[in-house]
């Protein structure tokens, strides 16, 4: 049975991480937001202090050891301990979240599936004194919520492979050490062409072609990929030949993806109930202190931010579950599907309700105005609402012999 109890490393890194997002990331949100940058000094300070959104467990900046993963086994609750910081971040501010140091995205594919000079090769670099960052690229201009469907070619050369093609919308890829890539080898195989490499940074034929401006997430960097021509090593292919070999006859590339989703979509779902829960308390605080207590405009208030409330702690629950079941070893792909579209939505809904009620206060320059834009991806990557749907009616009527 899961417990509500908070264990003692779990309370003692949310008091830290709130710490650190009140202290630390409060004061300068706004304006990385309004330059379209955090700076590069207070990325170096917080390298040095070890702070990090992991996509996989939150260890305090710096990469378990092999030997550390495998002790670990008794109880695990480093999903758990995962989405609580994120949430605490996401409420500090999300595009400064997304943009520390670490190895982003693209940790958890070379966690579950590289091989372990893979692992010791790319993870390793994060314990630099300088920030490092690693990144993701499944999406393609014509290829987003049909991750089947992508168009990057890997043709099998003398000692490698050769890159064609093209990603978007890809967090922190023009600044990444290394990019975990996905690309096909056979188009006409589908899922099942699917492999993943690890593309460093300065590859020749790599490169980031633009960066992005977006209405939310500004201070975060989001670029464009563009490989032509580029050579990658076999000792770049995820988990090696030997992982698409001994399993010939299934999908293990796109299985790394969607694995990595599992991992992810929780974490998504956490800093979007971190966005609600920071326009939630902002709003609380002005309507208790400027609205007129007895006047209808209070009440008519009040009972609106019970309900966010409700739907605030409604997500957080489904967020918990989906993470206290990857940390007990059980598949959670429905429960992080259903915890993603649950939170995403609610958030939407509360930024936009809060911006409501603030009216003037929640103008441009203004916290919640900000959070209003940054929440809308959060029903959008890592799975739209429609994927999530159709990710939870699969596991539903899959007992049954139907497919959806």
């Amino acid at each position: 049975m899961i417990s509500f109890e908070f264990s003692p490393q779990q309370k003692q890194i949310k008091e830290l991480v709130h710490w650190f997002a009140k202290h630390e990331m409060r004061p300068i949100a706004l304006e990385a937001d309004r330059l379209g940058r955090v700076p590069d000094e207070w990325l170096k300070k917080v390298n040095k202090m070890g702070i990090q959104l992991n996509t996989s467990s939150f260890s305090g900046g710096r990469p378990p050891s092999h030997s550390e993963g495998k002790k670990e086994k008794k109880e695990r609750e480093g999903n758990r301990v995962a989405v609580i910081a994120a949430e605490e971040l996401a409420w500090g501010c999300p595009g400064i979240a997304l943009s520390l140091p670490g190895p982003g995205l693209g940790g958890p594919p070379i966690q579950s599936s590289g091989t372990p000079e893979q692992k010791q090769r790319f993870l390793s670099i994060f314990m630099k004194e300088e920030p490092r960052w690693g990144a993701y690229a499944l999406t393609e201009p014509e290829a987003g919520s049909d991750a089947s469907g992508i168009r990057t070619t890997a043709r099998k050369v003398d000692g490698g492979y050769i890159l064609n093609g093209q990603k978007i919308f890809i967090t922190n890829g023009a600044r990444a050490s290394w990019v975990v890539v996905f690309a096909t080898v056979d188009p006409t195989l589908g899922r099942a062409g699917h492999r993943a490499f690890v593309v460093e940074k300065g590859t020749p034929g790599f490169s980031a072609t633009r960066v992005v401006h977006k209405m939310g997430l500004r201070a975060n960097e989001t670029a464009e990929l563009l490989f032509e021509d580029c050579f990658v090593p076999n000792e770049n292919l995820l988990g090696g030949e030997e992982l698409y070999s001994a399993n010939a006859n299934q999908p293990s590339g796109f299985q790394v993806a969607m694995k990595t989703f599992d991992s992810t979509r929780p974490i998504v779902a956490a800093m979007a109930v971190g966005i609600a829960r920071a326009a939630y308390e902002y709003t609380l605080d002005i309507v208790r202190s400027e609205y007129p207590k007895q006047g209808r405009l209070y009440y008519e208030a009040a009972a609106l931010l019970a309900e966010a409330e409700q739907e605030i702690n409604a997500a957080r629950l489904l967020t918990w579950e989906a993470a206290w079941k990857a940390d007990i070893g059980e598949p959670n792909a429905m429960e992080a599907a259903v915890c993603k579209a649950v939170a995403g939505n609610m958030a939407l809904h509360v930024c936009a309700m809060c911006l409501e009620l603030l009216g003037p206060v929640g103008l441009d320059g203004h916290l919640v105005e900000k959070l209003y834009r940054d929440v809308k991806v959060f029903d959008i990557f890592e799975g739209t609402q429609q994927i999530q749907r159709l990710v939870t009616a699969r596991r539903l009527y899959a007992p049954y012999g139907v497919h959806v």
